[in-house]
């Protein structure tokens, strides 16, 4: 997702995606067992990486996940989305945290996320008991934060996150901005989280309620800038433009796969054709590139970012 000045700067596309080894990004914080299958990252910037991994969720009943990502800066001039996959231990439990950060205004902002908002959330002292009172309050300390820490900043910079905490046998979802997750059961795809878009009548009228306004401008902006709605950052356009997020909870049980997105991959795909591409693709890291060269392929011009998570009962 990106402002309007971001829009014009784009370059034009390459001449299609070089493949690359996974990185090293979401390995830091997973224990031993759990980490992506990880290698040498290659020196070209513009290369597709991608990694994965397989875990098990503790519950009622024991859950075996896999999980892949990939990540692709695309047409555009600068990376800005960044990813985070921990899976961690939290008083004895472990719990799975994946997260899909997709910069404006530069990527300051989502690397910020990538840092410290999981961190957050799993040390919270309500986290397993009381998991959507927790995601609240992590999101609005990680948002504050951050916001403290660009008071020196002149150049106004934000991010939206899309998140999925999986704790036992749930899902909670917890969106911020048009990044999106989305949910296979029966075959189905099944939307776990809305975008956050300026022309949503309920978020126009909170802005407007909040003074703000929301114009044309190529497509609907918050104050004739920024293309979503609610994000982290972006202190110029505060109070309109807000972090707090909207969270749906879900069962584990009957959920086949989650995929978590940035726009640079909805733009250009609904929610059924990721769904049916990923059906097709045992493989969760496979399927992660699948989607992204798809979207390329459809002519995306944005950084494109996807987390495949796969459920498999044991």
């Amino acid at each position: 997702m990106k402002t309007d000045q971001e829009q014009q700067q784009s370059q034009p596309p390459s001449t299609g995606i070089a493949l690359t080894a996974p990185t090293q990004q979401a390995a830091a914080e997973l224990p031993h067992e759990s980490r992506p299958n990880t290698s040498i990252q290659s020196k070209n910037p513009d290369a597709l990486v991608s990694g994965g991994g397989m875990s098990f969720l503790t519950g009622d009943k024991k859950a075996k996940l896999t999980y892949g990502y990939s990540s692709f800066k695309g047409k555009r001039a600068s990376m800005e989305d960044y990813y985070e996959i921990r899976m961690s231990e939290v008083d004895g439990q472990t719990v799975g945290l994946f997260g899909v950060f997709d910069g404006h205004g530069g990527f300051r902002t989502a690397e910020y996320l990538k840092k410290y908002l999981f961190q957050n959330l799993s040390s919270h002292p309500d986290f397993l008991r009381d998991t959507k009172s927790a995601i609240v309050e992590a999101f609005k300390q990680t948002d504050t934060n951050y916001l403290n820490e660009e008071k020196g900043q002149q150049k106004d910079a934000g991010s939206t996150a899309s998140t999925a905490v999986l704790v036992r046998d749930k899902i909670f979802v917890a969106n911020v901005g048009d990044s999106r997750v989305v949910a296979c059961r029966a075959g189905s795809a099944i939307p776990l989280s809305i975008d956050h878009k300026p022309d949503r009548s309920d978020e126009r009228e909170r802005i407007e309620q909040a003074g703000g306004f929301v114009v044309w401008a190529g497509t609907w902006r918050v104050g004739g800038v920024l293309a979503v709605s609610r994000a982290f950052g972006d202190k110029l356009l505060r109070p309109y433009v807000v972090a707090d997020p909207e969270i749906q909870e879900e069962e584990v049980d009957g959920v086949e796969f989650i995929i978590i997105a940035s726009d640079g991959l909805w733009n250009v795909l609904s929610n059924k054709d990721a769904v049916t591409i990923v059906q097709d693709i045992a493989d969760a890291e496979a399927a992660s590139k699948k989607l992204v060269e798809e979207a390329y392929g459809k002519g995306s011009s944005d950084n494109i970012t996807c987390v495949v998570v796969r459920f498999e009962k044991s």
